[in-house]
């Protein structure tokens, strides 16, 4: 849609479209409205039965008897039909005016009653009907009921001075219609000449009861209520035509040659039918509009006065209604507006009609050369009196009324000027008529400056287009459903040539003659807070990078939101680079947090500079970062690949780069796992993949960047399945404990032995705890592991204690575990107290010593071990760091060297100076020596040559169930092979040991490390 240029394509051509075009109001095209089809249907069978009685009645019907039967027993049945109508619809559920209908229904009995008695007259008994008789009297009692009926439709006066106005507006009507009929007719029916006293007062009744009838339906005319509109219109329709016939039936020219079934009796039968058909006239079309809408909004215009222009003075009978009420749901509102002029210069000429019809009564009596009758004189001076005390109480209440126009249009106009809102008010075309005070205090020019400009100039370039199409859309719409709008744009602040900014203004839309009234208010900072508010929610408070919901959203958009031809090799070329900082944590506990956030601004500035313009780069927590490498058109997959990995190592190396903090020189080290995406992959599974390419970069030696491949999630998935076989093996009872026996290198001799745990699997194969342990290195599995093992271990070493097999038992452990709370320090001493261990009889096995471990805390629960008589080894000595920091520290017993020291002692000249040494420090302390991982002869006899005390392998014995453990004990000592004491290298060179002992284990086969030992398949 192209955006207008000027005002006069605001609002100019949509005001003359008609109301009744909005999709709300609108039928389905093909299908009549709904109910509009059986209304019709309706309108055509009334239509059809009084015509045929109509022309039933021209022709006589075709015989007297016929006739006399139709004329009186038909209108009985119309009638009868009438009442019973109005009963039902009185006792229907939700009717407003139910006493109306119930007196409508009480008429239209006696008037059924009526014609029933008229018929037996002349049918049942063949003679005419008597005067005065029964009949007379129903038919006298069918207008009380109807003029009853007729006030209670009528809308009730909320003041006496309304209620005198009604009476008075009656009583002219009535008074001005007796002074005509009785200078015209009813004078020479008063004259006693008739048969009887009572046919006079017939022939007066009938007429007298007709005009306050009459009068009833002139005034309900002007003065009906707004509910069910179509109803009260049909029923007054019915009346007025029974009325109608009522006066040409007592008129001398027709009373005296009537008879039953002439044309006469077409108009009270299709009155009576009228009146059947009146209350269900649009009770299906009102009802359904009642389920559409659940509140009613009306248009308020400021200055308008309901029932009348908003500056036009009261009009002079005003006071005669009370102010209209707001027609109700699914009322006939559209069709008839609240403002009629027409109707309303008919109900303000009542009362000079009234005046005019007395004046022509008299001048007819005077002109005919008959003296005024005093009836005429006493009605007509009547009438001219209601008419003097109606204007006296209609000109105060004028007078009261333009005091509360005018103190309602002044307090108007001082909520108006006082008001922060700024209101203005556009004509058809678009120019401001009227523009508040406020408006200098809002947008920075006087409201006098703002009159008669075009509102399309004062709204931003950028949001015409859609302000445009919104009132369009409004003015279109029906007012009753969308009353009002509501429209957020830009709006020029200050004078265009002067650098004027622009504000962000809320305004709430009514309509006004065609055009509009804007009540508008500034939201510039409204409208500031919900955008900081917005960004504050999509990105992190430290570094303003987008957080992760934002980044997951930017992934899924550059995922799924290509729709090219060449969309899948630019989905292929994306790529997300998912960067954890190596040491960060360090940081935070040496140089503190503020340090550490310090080096995450400076690292997220690093990589914001690093990436493109329409990358993006991101924070989800804590030292974790990601990049999106949005992809681009390449045909050279392996051309991208190389591309994006460089990229990623060259942010490696920046971010791995010192950062300057506080005068010092903070490094850390980044590892980046990149994961390229593919066709059908997910946002999340994306950042998974990079997830688990930087896990296996950081578990590769950190620092690093690796491309994720399928058989790292292959991996995880093995892993997890492993952890719940693990989970289940534990509950089930699939673990066994082996025991390797520690032997002395001097003589043989079983010194103690090593605890370990075994898988046995279904076909009971045990299988080394390498690979269950690494996926159990943390959680709960491992404590619940560990602490199984210790269990097993202190009741089994128990058992051989009491059969006299006495042998200390070892237990690996590491020092987190040890530091845990799940393992208290009373729970060892409860287990070898239950299970009657001796002191010295459990060994602890110190591994995996953790830097971030205290090792105040760590020493002083060993300490607390030692005290109970538990021995403490360091595990792994001279295989790691910090290993000198823990012996000079902690209380130690046995020191086991590292497994790679002993796998190269023999071959490597260098690893042999390396293992004296730590064998010399350990003598020096007087400690216990034990090397693990001794496998071959070679390295028995070079170990023992070098001081050790103590081994473990294959080289005595692999790990043993308890039959087999208990056999060797009860033996108690391992051949052990000798050789030469000095070591030689094979000519003279460093790497190759050349002693003679061959080992022969057994049956001579030849030796393989458990470490080898197959681990349960997945």
């Amino acid at each position: 849609m192209s955006t207008p240029t000027t005002s006069t394509t605001l609002l100019d051509g949509v005001d003359r479209a008609p109301r009744d075009r909005s999709p709300a109001k609108r039928p389905p095209a093909g299908r009549p409205a709904f109910g509009a089809g059986k209304n019709l249907v309706h309108h055509l069978v009334l239509a059809l039965l009084c015509a045929g009685y109509a022309v039933g009645s021209a022709i006589g019907w075709g015989s007297d008897e016929l006739a006399l039967i139709m004329g009186d027993f038909g209108l009985s049945a119309a009638a009868g039909t009438a009442a019973v109508s109005c009963f039902l619809y009185a006792r229907t559920r939700r009717v407003r005016f139910r006493p109306a209908w119930l007196l409508f229904a009480l008429s239209s009995a006696m008037a059924a009653l009526g014609n029933l008695v008229w018929g037996w007259y002349e049918v049942v008994l063949g003679r005419p009907v008597p005067s005065p008789s029964y009949a007379d009297l129903f038919f006298l009692c069918f207008a009380p009921p109807a003029i009853v009926g007729l006030l209670v439709l009528a809308a009730r006066p909320v003041t006496k001075a309304g209620w005198v106005c009604l009476m008075l507006d009656a009583w002219l009507i009535a008074g001005s219609l007796l002074t005509l009929s009785w200078s015209l007719a009813l004078a020479q029916a008063a004259k006693f000449d008739g048969p009887s006293v009572a046919h006079a007062a017939l022939s007066l009744a009938y007429p007298l009861l007709d005009i306050a009838l009459v009068s009833m339906v002139l005034v309900l005319h002007f003065r009906r209520a707004y509910v069910n509109r179509t109803a009260v219109n049909t029923a007054v329709g019915a009346l007025a035509l029974t009325v109608m016939c009522d006066a040409l039936f007592t008129s001398p020219l027709m009373h005296n040659n009537y008879h039953s079934g002439q044309l006469l009796d077409a108009g009270w039968f299709a009155g009576s039918l009228l009146l059947a058909y009146a209350p269900w006239a649009a009770t299906r079309r009102q009802g359904t509009a009642d389920e559409g809408h659940t509140r009613v909004v009306h248009e308020h215009v400021p200055g308008h006065h309901p029932g009348g222009h908003p500056h036009a003075a009261p009009h002079p009978s005003a006071g005669a209604h009370p102010p209209a009420q707001s027609p109700p749901q699914g009322g006939d509102h559209g069709r008839y507006p609240a403002n009629r002029p027409i109707t309303g210069s008919l109900a303000a000429l009542t009362p000079y009609l009234a005046a005019a019809v007395c004046t022509l009564g008299i001048l007819y009596n005077v002109l005919n050369g008959r003296s005024v009758d005093r009836v005429v004189l006493l009605t007509g001076g009547a009438v001219v009196l209601a008419l003097v005390v109606r204007q006296g109480i209609m000109l105060l209440d004028n007078i009261t009324l333009t005091q509360e126009l005018a103190q309602k249009e002044n307090h108007f106009r001082s909520l108006v000027q006082g008001s922060s809102d700024v209101i203005m008010i556009a004509a058809p075309s678009g120019i401001l008529r009227y523009v508040s005070p406020a408006a200098a205090g809002v947008y920075g020019r006087p409201a006098e400056a703002l009159v008669g400009t075009e509102l399309a100039d004062l709204i931003h370039p950028e949001d015409l287009g859609c302000v445009v199409h919104e009132v369009r859309r409004f003015l279109a719409a029906n007012p009753q459903d969308e009353p009002t709008t509501r429209i957020e744009c830009r709006f020029r602040s200050g004078e265009a040539d002067r650098g004027g900014g622009w504000l962000n203004v809320e305004s709430t839309v009514n309509r006004h003659h065609g055009g509009l009234i804007f009540n508008s208010r500034d939201v510039t900072e409204r409208v500031r807070l919900q955008a900081q508010l917005q960004h504050n929610a999509e990105h992190d408070p430290l570094t303003d990078l987008p957080n992760r919901a934002l980044f997951t959203r930017r992934v899924q958009q550059a995922l799924s939101g290509r729709r090219s031809s060449d969309r899948g090799t630019a989905l292929r070329n994306t790529a997300v680079l998912f960067i954890d900082l190596d040491g960060f944590k360090a940081v935070n506990d040496t140089i503190g947090h503020q340090a550490g956030d310090a080096l995450l601004v400076q690292a997220a500035r690093r990589l914001q500079d690093a990436v493109r313009k329409g990358d993006t780069a991101s924070r989800l927590g804590g030292d974790e970062f990601a990049a999106l490498i949005v992809g681009d058109t390449t045909r050279d997959r392996a051309a991208r690949e190389r591309h994006i990995l460089e990229l990623a190592d060259r942010l490696r190396v920046t971010l791995s780069q010192p950062y300057p903090i506080d005068g010092n020189d903070v490094r850390v080290a980044a590892s980046i796992g990149v994961a390229f995406a593919e066709p059908g992959l997910g946002a999340g599974e994306i950042l998974r993949n990079a997830d688990l390419a930087m896990y296996r970069a950081k578990a590769g030696g950190k620092g690093r960047v690796e491309l994720y491949k399928p058989q790292m999630q292959q991996d995880v998935v093995r892993k997890a399945e492993l952890a719940t076989r693990l989970r289940a093996a534990l509950h089930d009872g699939e673990f066994a404990l082996l025991h390797q026996p520690v032997v002395r290198l001097d003589d043989g001799r079983i010194s103690s032995v090593a605890a370990q745990a075994r898988w046995r699997s279904s076909q009971g194969v045990l299988f080394t705890p390498a690979e269950f342990l690494r996926v159990a290195e943390d959680g709960d599995r491992t404590a619940e592991l560990g602490r199984w093992i210790l269990e097993e271990a202190v009741e089994q070493a128990a058992d051989r204690t009491a059969s006299g097999l006495t042998v200390p038992v070892a237990v690996r452990t590491s020092a987190r575990r040890l530091l845990d709370r799940s393992t208290p320090l009373g729970s060892v001493e409860a287990l070898l107290t239950r299970h009657g261990l001796p002191s010295g009889s459990l060994l602890i096995e110190l591994a995996d010593l953790d830097p971030k471990v205290s090792l105040d805390e760590l020493e002083r629960r060993l300490g607390a071990l030692r005290r109970l008589g538990v021995r403490i080894a360091l595990d792994g000595f001279g295989g790691g760091y910090g290993a000198l920091t823990a012996l000079r520290r902690l209380p130690v017993d046995v020191l086991k060297l590292d497994r790679s020291l002993v796998e190269g002692v023999v071959e490597s000249a260098r690893l042999h100076k390396i293992t004296s040494g730590l064998l010399r420090i350990a003598c020096d302390l007087g400690l216990q020596s034990v090397a693990e991982g001794v496998d071959l002869p070679e390295q028995v006899v070079a170990l023992r040559a070098m001081g050790c005390t103590h081994g473990q392998g294959m080289a005595f014995s692999g790990p043993l169930d308890e039959y087999r453990l208990r056999r060797a004990l009860a033996a108690g000592r391992y051949a052990v092979p000798h050789g030469p004491v000095e070591p030689a290298f094979a000519g003279g060179a460093p790497g190759v040991y050349t002693s003679g002992v061959t080992a022969v284990l057994g049956s001579g086969s030849g030796l393989r490390s458990h470490t080898e030992t197959p681990v349960p398949p997945t």
